[in-house]
């Protein structure tokens, strides 16, 4: 199962509730600056039940956007050994944008919420989208992302043996599937959904398949 590291900037959210975050894939980092002393009951309990799972970063100087730094550097360290994971950074700060980015475009899965619950894997898929056919997605499916993956899956079951057998190559047919007006993040997150729910394994760059029968 793909593991998503979520990466909290207290000092831009400050967030209460991990409730969301109690599957064993999650592993919470939060990071306070030197100002934040105190901290809502129901956050440290959280933080205390996720045992080893969740982890304090505190800034010990002041500086002018250090605890974006920090947070960068752990972005680095964590993709370069575990490049297979999803990073999730919670915060309104739209500077994290372009090196979030860049690396998508290291075949890097990552993305900035402004609150836990906005998260790609907890957030209904926007009604507007087209698929493929003309439809939007809530003519064809309701909005949810266990429906688009379900689509997913049996558009890969109907291929049988033409399977694709690259990441690179599943992402584009999941990408067709979809439409090719959705956006690329919406295709990772059913990428990701996939791998999590193990119907398709990974290897480098091939893949291997274990659906449902049809």
């Amino acid at each position: 199962m793909k593991t998503n590291y979520i990466l909290i900037d207290y000092e831009n959210v400050q967030v209460k509730s991990l409730a969301l975050l109690k599957g064993g894939h999650f592993r919470v980092k939060v990071f306070l600056g030197p100002t934040n002393t105190k901290l809502p009951i129901e956050l440290v309990l959280a933080m205390q039940e996720l045992g080893e799972r969740a982890e304090y970063i505190v800034l010990e100087a002041h500086g002018r956007n250090a605890l974006d730094f920090h947070i960068a550097y752990y972005l680095g360290v964590l993709s370069a050994s575990e490049p297979d994971g999803f990073f999730h950074v919670i915060s309104k700060d739209t500077g994290f944008d372009p090196l979030l980015q860049h690396l998508k475009t290291r075949k890097i899965l990552s993305y900035r919420s402004a609150s836990i619950e906005e998260m790609p894997c907890f957030t209904p898929i926007s009604a507007n989208v087209t698929l493929s056919n003309g439809h939007s997605i809530e003519d064809k499916v309701p909005t949810e992302i266990d429906n688009l993956v379900a689509v997913a899956v049996d558009d890969l079951i109907k291929r049988k043996a033409s399977k694709p057998r690259t990441s690179k190559t599943l992402r584009s047919t999941i990408h067709a599937k979809l439409g090719k007006n959705v956006p690329s993040m919406l295709v990772d997150t059913v990428y990701d959904a996939l791998v999590t729910r193990s119907y398709v394994k990974v290897d480098g760059e091939k893949v291997t398949y274990a659906l449902p029968s049809a």
